[in-house]
């Protein structure tokens, strides 16, 4: 077996790229794992370590495989280690107690993370979801709605709130979360005690707006549709690539949202949304905002705080995702008069997010073109995820 390992090690260096099995048997470039070696310490001492899927933005995910066809999926945040084994395979032997063992292909997973939703539609993987965590009217994904109206898909309570006999009489394989289940962690033990494995996205933790699109590289590899992630992810790349060709402005944006206590939440100067504007070609209006070891994205202001620090803002992004937006400048001046002073008000340059953006995590290229082309003045009528206030 060292033998063995050893020959592999030396075509590993001699190759960028090499056939590898996920769940899909799918191939990807391998990242900077290459060094690494299955042995006792690792928990994973029986399988005969190949290479890692190459990375480009994304710092919260891994993903490595293992001779067989065997991959593992590991997130970063809370370490947790996940073994797809392949059609057909056998679990290991000496595994490591604390990595959870999937077989493929996965099937009735529960998903409660509905951001990532627009991944298994865009995957072609919306089958392998039979419990969501939301009621069929609250999706924006017509391909999730439809399977909820089928009965495909079925409502399986909130986060906090699901329904075990259901989930656990119908054979859920596997809960995917969000971040919004550390407000419940019983729910976690009770899975667990039930034998029902518990994912946690981290996308939001991403530093790099594209770092989180490339989760869809982590889905591809859980799903077996990992040619069709890399071919996504490219998609959204040449985005950034296209506009980096065009110079980078000085015209600055504020992105807020007016909240029901008539507060003003704005995002914190290091969130992805700032960095979305950055790349995008434009400013952040707020330069310092915010602690980015807290590791917040958004952060209240009093009226008069955000008039001091935003009136001069070139552009005007109202963020619909909680409330459903605005139609019109009339509304969204019944909700804030003082906006009327504004210099983007006077000269008409308020523009607002569609209401379906939060769950649409592969939508933040198109998002990122639509601040383009709104700084550049072009391209209005083509737009994705923003509309022009009138």
């Amino acid at each position: 077996m060292k033998n063995k390992t050893k020959i592999i090690s030396v075509c590993l260096l001699l190759s960028a790229t090499l056939l590898i099995s996920g769940c899909g048997g799918n191939f990807f470039g391998f990242g900077n794992s290459l060094g690494e070696k299955a042995d006792a310490e690792s928990g994973i001492s029986s399988l005969v370590y190949k290479g890692s899927m190459e990375l480009k933005y994304a710092k919260e995910f891994k993903v490595d495989y293992y001779e067989g066809g065997y991959t593992m999926l590991t997130t970063m945040m809370d370490g947790k280690r996940f073994l797809l084994v392949p059609d057909g395979g056998q679990t290991p032997e000496n595994l490591d107690k604390e990595i959870v063992v999937l077989q493929c292909p996965l099937t009735n997973i529960y998903l409660v993370a509905s951001a990532v939703m627009d991944m298994f539609s865009e995957l072609d993987r919306i089958d392998a979801v039979t419990f969501s965590g939301q009621k069929e009217d609250g999706w924006y994904i017509k391909e999730a709605r439809e399977a909820m109206k089928k009965g495909d898909i079925i409502y399986a309570g909130k986060y906090n709130k699901p329904d075990y006999e259901m989930i656990v009489s119908k054979g859920c394989s596997l809960a995917i979360e969000n971040m919004m289940i550390s407000h419940a962690p019983e729910v976690v033990e009770k899975f667990e005690n039930f034998g029902i494995p518990v994912m946690i996205e981290y996308s939001s933790y991403e530093s790099h707006p594209l770092g989180r699109v490339e989760w869809i590289k982590f889905f591809g590899a859980l799903l077996g549709r990992e040619a069709e992630a890399e071919r996504i992810f490219e998609e959204q790349t040449a985005i950034l690539e296209k506009m980096a060709k065009d110079k980078k402005t000085d015209r600055t944006v504020a992105f807020f949202f007016i909240t029901s206590n008539g507060m003003v939440q704005v995002r914190e100067s290091s969130d992805y949304v700032p960095k979305m504007i950055e790349l995008a070609g434009g400013s952040y209006i707020f330069k310092n905002l915010g602690d980015p070891a807290t590791k917040r994205s958004t952060i209240n202001m009093q009226v008069e705080e955000f008039y001091n620090g935003a009136k001069d803002a070139d552009f005007l992004i109202y963020n619909s995702s909680i409330d459903g937006g605005v139609a019109d400048i009339d509304e969204l001046l019944d909700k804030c008069a003082l906006l009327a002073d504004f210099k983007a008000v006077q000269e008409g340059n308020v523009w607002c997010t569609t209401n379906d953006m939060y769950q649409q995590s592969l939508s933040i290229g198109y998002l990122m073109e639509d601040i383009h082309d709104m700084i550049l003045g072009k391209g209005e009528d083509n737009m994705n995820y923003l509309f022009r206030l009138k």
